[in-house]
């Protein structure tokens, strides 16, 4: 039973081995991302769609008449079953998004290369605005359901370091810039060969160079 009220049956079955056609010899890399949810090594753009932000004004309001409720009463009763939808459809509306994007991109290639992300580390900044922003995306989940379908697929998930540097690299000579670190830089111009990029393409170029630089020592 959910907070809001509602129960959910699960049921155990075995189903036959599924089966999906994908484009033989893509490599689709992905750079996850606040703006966006994740840039394609292809320069494709997949938005954010911030179901938290989105939601936060009418959330705080239910709260606080919540909190004003006598705990126990059926006012009481009716308030937390009302915020626990509100809750609840937040969730919904992540999950449906990430369910559905992670099924494409997996249709899509062979091989999906990511990073790999320190949420935790993320989450203990000092900046409450953008941890917020960044629990709303839950890259975690996401990251679990590509490596739970790559092997129902039988596709390759291959994830990057931790500690490499995406952004901070030109993806066309290899110039490390540290002043990338700076989130709020969006485009840079590389200083030795003069390419504008944009912070998150180029990203996801550097993590698809490394994915295939991983592949080529497994070989």
């Amino acid at each position: 039973q959910t907070p809001s009220g509602k129960y959910y049956v699960s049921v155990v079955c075995e189903v036959p081995e599924m089966e999906c056609s994908f484009s033989e010899n893509r490599t689709i890399c992905l750079d996850l991302g606040v703006k966006d949810y994740c840039v394609t090594n292809e320069k494709v753009h997949y938005p954010n769609p911030k179901p938290l932000e989105a939601a936060l004004k009418q959330l705080k309001r239910e709260q606080r008449c919540l909190s004003r409720k006598t705990k126990g009463s059926h006012r009481y009763e009716r308030q937390r079953v009302k915020t626990a939808r509100l809750h609840e459809r937040i969730v919904n509306i992540r999950t449906d998004y990430q369910q559905k994007l992670s099924t494409a991109i997996i249709r899509e290639a062979s091989v999906i290369g990511t990073e790999s992300l320190q949420v935790k580390e993320l989450l203990m900044q000092d900046d409450t605005y953008l941890s917020r922003r960044i629990s709303d995306c839950a890259w975690g989940e996401f990251l679990r359901q590509l490596k739970y379908k790559a092997q129902w697929y039988g596709r390759k998930l291959i994830q990057a370091d931790p500690h490499f540097p995406s952004s901070q690299l030109c993806s066309v000579c290899g110039h490390p810039n540290p002043a990338v670190k700076d989130l709020s830089v969006r485009t840079w111009t590389c200083p030795v060969c003069g390419i504008v990029h944009d912070r998150d393409e180029n990203a996801a170029m550097n993590i698809e160079h490394e994915i295939i630089r991983i592949l080529a020592m497994r070989q």
